[in-house]
This record gives C-alpha cells, sequence and structure tokens, in this order.
C-alpha cells in the first residue's frame, strides 16, 4: 500500500514537472516569435533613399510629385519644391528620423509622432514609414482642408500664384515662403514636370528617370560658351529655360535638350 501511494506520488510531480517545462518552452518559442514581429514592424524603422544634392532629390521624388498631380491636381512644381524646402532636400532631421517632407504637424494625427523644435519647442510632427507617404499625405492634407480650397481655382501650370496662395493659406509663417519656392522652382526647372503631366512635354525615362540633358552652372559658364560646348542656339536655351536675359547663377540647372 506505501509502494502504491510513493509510485502515484512520483506520477502527480513527474507531470507536474513536464508541464511547466513544456509551458516554458512555448513561452520562450513566443516571446521570440513576438519579438521577431515587433522587430519587422517597428514604426521607428523608415525606409529612406540616399540623398546627396537636390538634383538626387528632384531625380528620386519627380515621378512622384508628377503622380500626385495627376491624382489631386497639385503642381508637381509645388509639391518638389515645397519638398526641396521643407526637408532640405532630404537632409533635415524630420525627413531623416521621420520620412516628414511637408513638415506636417500632428494635429488630428493618430499614427506615429516625432517632436521637433519649430514655431515652439518641441512641437508635434507626424512620422511616415517611407517618404512617398508622406506625399500623399501632403496632397490629401491640401485637398482635405477648406482653408486650401482657393488653390483648386488657380490654374494648375500657374506656379507662381500657386506659392504665394499657399502662404496666404497659412502652410508657412515666413513672409519670404513664395519667393522660395518660386526660386527654386526657376532655378532647377521644376515646372518641366508640370509640363510633363499636361502633356507639353514628352517624358523620356531611363531605370524611371527623366532623361533630360542638363547641365549645372558652374564659374565662368555663359550662354555663349553652353551654346558651343552643346551645339546649341542661345536663343533655344533661352526659351526651354525660361530665361528672361543671359544671367546666370552657379548652381543652377539648365535644360539643354528634352
Amino acid at each position: 500500500m506505501i509502494k502504491l501511494r510513493i509510485l502515484i506520488l512520483l506520477l502527480i510531480f513527474s507531470c507536474g514537472s513536464r508541464k511547466v517545462i513544456i509551458n516554458s518552452t512555448a513561452n520562450k518559442i513566443n516571446n521570440k516569435n513576438i519579438a521577431k514581429k515587433l522587430k519587422s514592424s517597428d514604426k521607428n524603422k523608415i525606409l529612406a533613399p540616399v540623398i546627396n544634392n537636390v538634383n538626387d532629390y528632384i531625380d528620386y521624388f519627380s515621378q512622384v510629385a508628377m503622380d500626385e498631380m495627376r491624382t489631386y491636381k497639385i503642381p508637381a512644381s509645388i509639391t518638389l519644391a515645397q519638398g526641396i524646402l521643407e526637408s532640405g532636400s532630404g537632409k533635415g532631421r524630420l525627413s531623416v528620423k521621420a520620412n516628414n517632407h511637408f513638415g506636417i504637424k500632428c494635429h488630428d494625427w493618430k499614427g506615429p509622432k516625432i517632436f521637433h523644435d519649430d514655431d515652439e519647442e518641441q512641437e508635434c510632427f507626424r512620422k511616415y514609414s517611407a517618404p512617398e507617404y508622406s506625399y500623399r499625405d501632403h496632397s490629401i492634407f491640401l485637398t482635405s482642408r477648406q482653408r486650401y480650397s482657393d488653390l483648386f481655382d488657380l490654374s494648375i501650370s500657374d506656379y507662381k500664384n500657386w506659392a504665394k496662395g499657399l502662404k496666404k493659406a497659412g502652410y508657412a509663417t515666413d513672409k519670404n515662403y513664395p519667393k522660395k519656392l518660386i526660386n527654386l522652382i526657376e532655378s532647377y526647372k521644376l515646372f518641366i514636370y508640370d509640363d510633363i503631366v499636361l502633356k507639353k512635354r514628352k517624358q523620356k525615362k531611363t531605370n524611371n528617370k527623366s532623361n533630360y540633358l542638363k547641365h549645372e552652372v558652374n564659374k565662368g559658364d555663359t550662354l555663349y560658351s553652353l551654346s558651343k560646348k552643346y551645339n546649341v542656339a542661345i536663343d533655344d536655351l533661352m526659351k526651354i529655360n525660361k530665361l528672361k536675359d543671359g544671367t546666370l547663377i552657379i548652381g543652377q540647372l539648365l535644360i539643354i535638350s528634352k
């Protein structure tokens, strides 16, 4: 009888011990799976392109801006100029850490956030997993708010009044905001992307990048020297780049041919 009781007790403890081991193993496996999922879906881990300069930025995002123009009727030139200015050509903290290329603050945002000093200390800004989402949110932001509605009464090719209208609607507090956008559009010929969407120009592509022959103005360059270098008439250079006179600025991007 005593032997039988001992045997029963041994069986009970043996089963109990085994149950604990199984649960412990299962918990370890579950914890690993959860950690793996959290790591793969970590909202702080963002995807961002490598941008070295303004021209890289334009090459990478011009197609995105044109797609947004087709869908939301916002000039691609305006979208690109805002992206360049607000993000520091993709090198600013908000663009690097949060893929926020347009300085859009949280407002009624329910997604991931980042805090950054702007008009006030540690203001709340929206955070995206990829920069393309920032471009789409920029389009939705402008089209869904009543204060920007007057913009859509303007001609879609009138980038100058769009720039002024953004400031008037309160997009930025900088009084020189319109001038900065217009200077970017004209210096880097961003209006060509409006023309492509409006079918005023044909788009040539190589690896999804526009394949216009371009020249970045260097010290000593003149329209005359460039016309000789590329065998193109000065009048044609002025026309395609919408130049009013022969003044060139170092770093300015010129289209040599379509």
